[in-house]
């Protein structure tokens, strides 16, 4: 099974079974400890526990040297490591949470419908978190039932990424591969794969699947969930021809396991990355890799674009994290003065200049962070370098990109419903089923939960 997969299992599993210890949602607009001040005057004491987030760049660290300026006196303590859900849920069960919590924002729905997070209303107000300033995708995420669950930080889309060697060679251009043409893309991935000995030497186009079947359903007309996040929409006959296409790349290229032993063996992170090498001819990636390619590998010949739906738009899938709020945490005033200023403009212009410096000092450019807040990416947008061809292009896709994304809804059941269309895809990945019957299982699977979580959630209002 895929590695996302087993992870979204897990955590489905994990808030399965402390749902009926933590309880269900809390009422509209407020929060488990009545006693929090709210305000950017008051002040703090005590000791702010957070788990999921550990300051490990320049990025970070910037941020979380004003962040815990802002606090004053308290002493904050990172629990070192990603977030463990289960781990979480554990703590929140026995009545010792962490006082924040650094999660995705497909984790939100699921733990503000069993009343893992309080709501953020009265933190919102008190602080004065300019949430008008959010991504709208971003904030929807982490917003359900007309309550706000966390506070968006980083965004992440996709962005088409291309071996411009390799396209010329096989006379294509990115409008190939771009996605805008589902035929041409098929047509680009058969011209540019290569074997040699019997194996793959070049893989032509990578769907990067089971990750972005949304991003290839929505491409096709089709949202994967309604947009009020009830029902599950995943036997859309346009999801199933998406995903029929995008496994297609892959059959025509020797199959998945072949490709993905192939694109696993890369030197990703390196300078024997895919790209340097000749070794990919495109794929969707999200933008981040951009800031890899020109750190490891600047003189590759890649060449980017959006990803565009089969209109010629651009499209992407916005996804990401936030910081949400534990039920019973005992410091609830720091933790929302502390995620105020995380995502705060003079954070993030403080981020912006720490990568740029950084960036002067290795002669390479800075191509730019992508937030949950739409001012700061106006402002860091006006402070990127990277001047020169390919770069140049990269950080206008990337932009571009930013402004024209969508996100699967919030929801109660969101890990179990990301749970079951991964595990259809993967399932039609690996030979096991065909992509009508697993998109209809996964729907049946899908749909139950929803109901299950609607339900519970509606009838603790």
């Amino acid at each position: 099974m895929h590695t996302t997969s087993r992870r979204l299992v897990a955590v489905a599993a994990a808030l399965t079974l402390f749902g009926g210890l933590t309880g269900c949602a809390q009422g509209t607009g407020g929060n488990d400890d009545d006693d929090a001040e709210y305000s950017p005057d008051t002040e703090l004491t005590g000791s702010l526990s957070i788990m999921g987030f550990t300051g490990v760049d320049e990025v970070a660290t910037s941020r979380l040297d004003l962040a815990k300026e802002a606090v004053g006196d308290v002493d904050v303590k990172l629990a070192e490591g990603d977030l463990d859900m289960q781990q979480l849920l554990s703590a929140i069960a026995t009545g010792a949470p962490p006082d924040l919590v650094y999660a995705n924002r497909d984790q939100v729905g699921s733990l503000a419908a069993r009343g893992a997070i309080v709501p953020l209303g009265d933190c919102i107000e008190g602080e004065d978190i300019p949430t008008q300033d959010f991504v709208e995708s971003g904030l929807a995420q982490v917003t359900l039932a007309d309550d706000v669950y966390g506070i968006p930080e980083f965004n992440t889309v996709q962005i088409t990424m291309a071996n411009a060697d390799l396209l010329e060679a096989a006379g294509l251009t990115l409008d190939d591969v771009n996605g805008s043409d589902w035929d041409a893309m098929a047509g680009a991935a058969e011209a540019m794969t290569t074997e040699a000995s019997g194996k793959l030497s070049v893989i032509g186009v990578d769907s990067k699947l089971p990750e972005f079947l949304p991003l290839w359903a929505m491409a096709n007309g089709a949202a994967l969930i309604s947009d009020d996040g009830k029902t599950a929409q995943l036997d859309d006959p346009a999801v199933l021809e998406a995903l029929e296409w995008a496994v297609g790349i892959y059959d025509s290229q020797g199959g998945f396991s072949a490709v993905k032993a192939y694109r696993d063996s890369a030197d990703f992170f390196g300078e024997g990355n895919q790209f340097a090498t000749d070794v990919l001819g495109a794929m969707p990636m999200e933008q981040w890799y951009v800031n890899v390619l020109n750190d490891v590998s600047p003189d590759a010949p890649v060449t980017f674009d959006t990803v565009r739906d089969r209109n010629g738009e651009p499209l992407a899938y916005a996804s990401g994290s936030a910081w949400v709020i534990p039920a019973g945490a005992e410091n609830p005033a720091a933790a929302c003065r502390f995620a105020r200023v995380m995502t705060s403009l003079d954070a993030w212009e403080a981020a912006a200049n720490a990568r740029l410096e950084a960036r002067n000092e290795e002669g390479k450019a800075f191509t730019g962070i992508l937030t949950g807040n739409a001012e700061a990416d106006s402002m860091i947008r006006e402070m990127t370098t990277a001047d020169d061809e390919p770069w140049a292009t990269a950080v206008e896709k990337m932009y571009e990109a930013n402004d024209r994304t969508f996100s699967l809804p919030a929801n109660p059941a969101d890990a179990e419903f990301k749970a079951a269309m991964f595990d259809a895809v993967n399932a039609v990945l690996n030979g096991q089923k065909e992509p009508a019957d697993a998109l209809a299982a996964a729907q049946e699977k899908a749909q139950s939960a929803l109901d299950e979580g609607w339900a519970k959630l509606e009838s603790s209002d």
